[in-house]
């Protein structure tokens, strides 16, 4: 007697990312936010990293011709409803990347991995000029504070030069900035700041002028597990934006659901942990 399969279709996410081989951050936190939030995910792997809940022991980055190869097998065959990028390692595959998502008619989340927890800048100059075109490509670019100032060579320190920031991410191209304020200050609140054109998202055109700036407040969960947040984030955003919902929404439950993603988080290895990315609420 031959069962019949019940079929599930659901919208498909693309990550092009690095690979974390302790498992908490990269590509391994991205297809799990994807998945908890009813998204499937693909992957296309820039770097694999020698790591642990201690630290990167090795980074190998991946020829840009087969991060090419990986992402033409996928369009080829999935309609991806959403594109996100996080540590792309050099500027041939940050380049060779902007060229591969302008051809995909979908949503572009940029998380642009380029200062570790430490403080130190994981890429080369050129490699963080090379942002510039893909910034441009970008739907939402993702920076933490450290990253924002290497991205718009200016303090940001308090909510206002977050603001300021995403205002200047907006006049380079992208459609919408969302500046985490993880890093901005110790208080007992975290505000992060997202600014968005009112004529973009939809295939508009505009400036920083007529942004709107909104922020989000969220009590600060005491805890150094917070690693690969970032990533379980952007792609919790990604996920969405595949699933049809507006931006400002999907950033908004995203941004709203890493309270548990932290709180719940894997006490696992030697280090301080890592986030939870199939516990945000109101995921699926």
């Amino acid at each position: 007697m031959t069962t019949a399969r019940d079929r599930v279709s659901p919208p498909v996410a693309l990550a092009i990312a690095g690979s974390d081989s302790g498992g908490g951050a990269g590509i391994q936190a991205d297809l799990k936010a994807m998945t908890a939030h009813g998204v499937f995910g693909a992957s296309v792997v820039t770097a694999t990293t020698a790591q642990n809940t201690r630290g990167v022991r090795d980074v190998h980055a991946v020829p840009p011709g087969h991060v090419a190869s990986q992402c033409d097998a996928v369009v080829d065959d999935f309609e991806v409803g959403a594109v996100k990028t996080g540590m792309l390692a050099t500027a041939e595959t940050v380049e060779t990347v902007t060229g591969l998502v302008a051809a995909v008619e979908a949503p572009v989340v940029v998380d642009p991995v380029m200062v570790a927890a430490s403080g130190d800048r994981l890429l080369s100059p050129e490699a963080e000029a090379a942002y510039e075109g893909l910034i441009e490509a970008a739907t939402l670019v993702t920076p933490n504070a450290d990253e924002a100032e290497v991205l718009v060579d200016a303090p940001v320190e308090t909510p206002a030069d977050a603001e300021r920031a995403g205002r200047e991410l907006v006049d380079a191209g992208a459609d919408a900035a969302l500046i985490k304020g993880g890093h901005i200050d110790d208080g007992e609140r975290v505000t992060d700041t997202l600014v968005v054109e009112s004529g973009r998202g939809d295939g508009g055109a505009g400036d920083s002028d007529s942004a709107i700036a909104l922020r989000f407040e969220n009590p600060r969960v005491a805890t150094d597990a917070t690693h690969g947040s970032g990533c379980a984030l952007s792609s919790a955003i990604a996920a969405r934006l595949a699933r049809g919902e507006p931006l400002r929404e999907a950033v908004a439950a995203a941004v709203d659901g890493m309270g548990a993603a932290i709180r719940r988080r894997y006490d696992v290895g030697e280090g301080p942990g890592a986030v939870n990315p199939t516990a945000f609420d109101g995921g699926a």
